[in-house]
C-alpha cells in the first residue's frame, strides 16, 4: 500500500491528484503547516530528512520531490497511462515539462512570496522603509519581469484546449498545475492569458482532481 506524507496547502495535492487518476489505492499521513511560520512541522523530517513534502512510501521504499513521484508512479503503475510512449515527440516534451514546473517555474514564485512577506511583515518603524523599499525594487526590477516571461512563454507553449506533452493529458499537467495554480494565487496570471485559465478551469474540473481535494482538505496557496 502507498503511504502519501500529505502538508497540507502544498505540493503533495498534486500526487494526491495523480494516485486518484491512475486509481492506486493508497493512505494519506496527514501534517499541518505551523500557523505562524507556515513550515512543515518536525515530525516529516522522521520520514524524510528534509522534512519536506510530497514524500511517499512504497513497501521499502520513500521518494521525495513530486517530479520524481509523478514518474515513478507512472512508470510503475500507469500501465501506458499518463505518459507519452518513449521515443516520441510528446514523451521528450513530458520529460521537459516534468522537470521546468521546479528548477525553472517556481524560483520566481517563491522570491515573490518571500518578498511580499518582507513588504508586509511587522518590523521596527525606522526599518520599514527601507526593507520595503529594498523588496519593492526587487520585485520591480527583477520578480515580476521574470514572472511575465514565464506566463509569456506557458501562454505560447500550451495548445488551445491541448495539455502540455501534446494532445493527451498526462503526469506532466498534473506536474505543471503548482505552478500555475501558485501563479493564479500571488504571480499575476489572469484573464490576459486565456490559455493559461481555460487549464486550470478543465483540470479543475477533472473528477480524479474534485475526488483529490475532497481527500486532501481544503486546497489554498497565498
Amino acid at each position: 500500500m502507498i503511504t502519501l506524507h500529505h502538508l497540507n496547502n502544498s505540493r503533495s495535492q498534486r500526487i494526491l491528484w495523480l494516485m486518484e487518476e491512475l486509481g492506486l489505492p493508497y493512505e494519506i499521513q496527514r501534517y499541518q503547516r505551523d500557523p505562524k511560520t507556515m513550515l512543515a512541522p518536525p515530525s516529516l523530517r522522521a520520514v524524510h530528512p528534509l522534512g519536506k513534502s510530497p514524500v511517499i512510501t512504497d513497501g521499502e521504499l520513500t521518494l521525495a520531490e513530486s517530479g520524481a513521484i509523478i514518474d515513478y508512479l507512472v512508470g510503475r503503475y500507469g500501465a501506458g497511462r499518463l505518459a507519452p510512449a518513449a521515443g516520441t515527440p510528446e514523451h521528450l516534451r513530458y520529460t521537459y515539462w516534468l522537470h521546468y514546473a521546479e528548477g525553472s517555474a517556481m524560483p520566481p514564485l517563491l522570491l515573490k512570496l518571500v518578498f511580499d512577506k518582507i513588504e508586509n511583515s511587522p518590523m521596527p518603524f525606522f526599518v520599514k522603509p527601507i526593507a520595503r523599499g529594498i523588496a519593492g525594487k526587487v520585485k520591480k526590477t527583477f520578480i515580476e519581469p521574470q514572472l511575465r516571461q514565464h506566463l509569456d512563454f506557458l501562454e505560447m507553449s500550451l495548445p488551445q484546449g491541448g495539455w502540455f506533452a501534446g494532445a493527451e493529458f498526462s503526469g506532466a499537467d498534473i506536474q505543471m498545475s503548482f505552478p500555475l495554480e501558485a501563479a493564479a494565487a500571488r504571480g499575476g496570471l489572469n484573464e490576459s492569458r486565456p490559455r493559461l485559465m481555460d487549464f486550470l478551469a478543465r483540470i479543475h474540473a477533472r473528477p480524479a482532481y474534485q475526488r483529490a481535494i475532497e481527500r486532501g482538505g481544503e486546497f489554498a496557496l497565498q
